[in-house]
């Protein structure tokens, strides 16, 4: 079954997902950027508010090419309270991005062994700088990760779907499954888009829009009624 992934700001959004039956609780600065990094003090906060069996991430931000900024920052979200530390690759090179996530999960397993590493790209790569999205899962793959992700970058109404074909989007999933990786499908994703992300196989859907009443990332609150609405379409059986 595939898991619901919510990004809240705060403690109070993050009690709202988890209400609505969120299996990830995925910690997140919208003012930041895509994928905008949260502070210390919200990560453990959140941690304290969420039962231990659901799971907490932490966004890293929408990382250059600075391999000790964001080891630092992997072990910093993980002293904090995170289960998952996130990266967004918003540089190109698939050596440089290995090289970086490589350092990402060396830091992750010291600070925590059991950790767990999101190699994350864009749909919309072309636009803003960023790592080719069909190199992520091999990128995931060399630097010992264990999720391959792709978001968006550019929050303008687009959707994943719009960026990447459902050909694209198969092979991407197909690929990161081939090398032993989970499948995380995100970006400006609403609710009638579930059903093809789980058609595509991903193990992973992450919303924060969708979650929110009035639909924006940014003005809206997550609350448990949309989440819950989005929960019964990904935990159905296709």
């Amino acid at each position: 079954m595939a898991k619901l992934l919510v990004s809240p700001r705060s403690v109070e959004e993050a009690i709202e997902a988890v209400r609505g039956g969120a299996d990830i609780i995925d910690v997140k600065n919208p003012r930041e950027g895509s994928l905008g990094a949260s502070f210390p003090w919200v990560i453990s906060a959140v941690r304290r508010a969420v039962p231990r069996s659901i799971e907490v991430s932490a966004t890293l931000g929408d990382a250059p090419c600075l391999p000790g900024t964001m080891s630092l920052a992997a072990a910093g979200a993980l002293q904090a309270g995170a289960d998952i530390v996130k990266v967004g690759l918003k540089f190109t090179g698939r050596s440089r991005a290995t090289e970086l996530m490589s350092m990402v999960v060396k830091a992750a397993r010291l600070i925590k062994p059991t950790s767990v590493v999101v190699a994350a790209s864009y749909g919309d790569a072309h636009e803003v700088g960023a790592l080719d999205p069909m190199d992520v899962p091999q990128v995931a793959y060399e630097s010992g990760c264990e999720v391959a992700m792709l978001d968006t970058a550019v929050k303008d109404g687009r959707s994943l779907l719009d960026h990447l074909s459902r050909r694209e989007l198969r092979r991407f999933v197909d690929e990161a499954h081939s090398l032993g990786l989970k499948a995380a499908l995100a970006g400006s994703l609403k609710l009638e888009h579930i059903p093809a992300c789980l058609e595509l196989g991903a193990d992973i859907i992450g919303v924060r829009g969708a979650a929110c009443e009035g639909g924006d990332r940014n003005t809206g609150r997550i609350t448990a009624r949309k989440v819950r609405e989005l929960a019964s379409i990904v935990h159905s059986t296709l």
